[in-house]
Parts: C-alpha cells; structure tokens; sequence
C-alpha cells in the first residue's frame, strides 16, 4: 500500500534528468493523497512531458467514476490479468516523482503509526504508476493514475507487507518507453528495491489529515516501543517486535 507521499523540490532534478519537454515548476507537497492531482512524468507519441494526473486510476471504458472503486495502487502480481490495468501496462506507464512516501504500522494494540520512508542517500524517488486518459459523455478528458506495490523488502515488511514499485536508473527509462519495451519486458520491472536502499522514521500522526501539508509533517517523532508479549511457555510464538 502507498496512500500518501512527499514531493518537495527535490524532483525538480530528476524532471530536469529525464528531460521532459515541458518541465514545471514544482510547489513543495509534504501529504499528497489519493484524489489529488499529482506530478506525473510519460511519453505520448515520443514525447516525454509532464502532466498534471488525479490519484486514482479511472479505466477507460468506466462509465460513471462515481459507481466504480478507486483504484489508488495496482498489484504487480497482476497488473498484466486485471483489465483495469491491462491496456495501461502496454501504453500507459508512467512514474510519479517523489521524495519519500508514508506507510503505517498497525500496533499490538491497533493503533496506527505513520513512518516516513527515503532512500538512505536521500535521492529523490520513481515511482512506478500507469495512467489512463478517461473520456466523459459531454466529451470531458481526465487523466488518472494508480501507483504499483509489491511484497515489501525484509527491511520494510516490520512497517507493512506491501511497498510501491521504486525504479532508478535505466529501469526508468524502459519503463517510461512504452513503444520500444513490451508490457511483459516491464512487469518484469516491478520489484522490491533490496534490503538497505532505503530508510524511515516515524512521524506525527498529523499526516493521518490531508488537509495538514507542512515540512513539518516528515520532522521525527518519538514513539512508544510495544513491550514484548508475556511468556506463554512452549506455545508462544518466541518473536519479538522490532517496534
């Protein structure tokens, strides 16, 4: 699950880097949430541009987005099966530049407590995500975009079971080359990064409301550490929490 992310000024390099033919001016976001539009980088026809995309992929052939489930995060593990991602795997990847994204830890106790997770060398991030353009009856355009998650990395899954496709390097530019690189070759993309390339922190649960938007939504937070459960004798379990 990705539900929220940072994309501060930091993307305006890798814009830059990807060389898009219409780079933007980026506005610090610290919460970035579904149904928001969001930054989106593809390539239409040969031309790599930046576009304006709302979170929650909308498939092409939905009639009334108000009847259908949004579609925040698509599953690698199927993306190639479910038709609502099917068509955009072959034409619509694109990836969404960001900083760092926020993922929540469910507690012994239920609560649930937010984490802000970068690259350990604090690089801006890809992420992986498909788009499609959805045509309206009154012939209104709206593009939309859902990220892609995989099972989380070792270092990860103490946070959550699930982490979003994050591409370096070449692997952007086949993901991005939608004429040149088959569907197939790009699933093959969409991978957990290894254990180590990434770091986290936990952070206030101010990031719970997306209406706060502030640096101070990534600063660290002191959390309470769960104790470990009581000794059950021969039928406990014997694992601790890492938190």
């Amino acid at each position: 699950m990705c539900g929220r992310y940072v994309a501060d000024k930091a993307i305006e390099g890798m814009i830059a880097q990807l060389k898009a033919l219409n780079p933007v001016p980026v506005a610090p976001r610290f919460n970035v949430a579904p149904t928001q539009p969001v930054l989106a980088i593809w390539e239409d026809a040969g031309r790599r541009e930046v576009h304006f995309a709302r979170w929650g992929l909308v498939p092409r052939w939905v009639k009334d987005p108000r009847q259908f489930s949004l579609l925040v995060n698509a599953r690698a593990e199927t993306i190639s099966d479910k038709p609502a991602f099917r068509d955009a795997l072959k034409h619509g990847r694109c990836i969404l530049p960001a900083t760092g994204y926020y993922e929540w830890q469910t507690g012994p106790d239920k609560r649930k407590q937010p984490y802000y997770i970068t690259f350990a060398n604090d690089e801006p991030m890809a992420l992986a995500g498909l788009y499609t353009t959805w045509s309206g009856p009154e012939g209104e355009e709206v593009d939309t975009v859902a990220t892609i998650t995989v099972p989380a990395n070792d270092q990860l899954s103490v946070i959550h079971d699930r982490m979003p496709v994050i591409l370096r390097g070449d692997e952007i530019e086949q993901w991005l080359n939608v004429r040149g690189v088959r569907a197939q070759e790009a699933g093959q993309l969409a991978l957990p990064l290894e254990d180590g390339a990434l770091k986290f922190h936990p952070v206030s649960t101010r990031v719970n409301t997306a209406q706060f938007d502030d640096e101070g939504l990534i600063a660290p937070v002191t959390v309470e550490k769960p104790q470990p459960p009581k000794d059950k004798g021969e039928g406990g379990s014997g694992q601790l929490s890492l938190f």
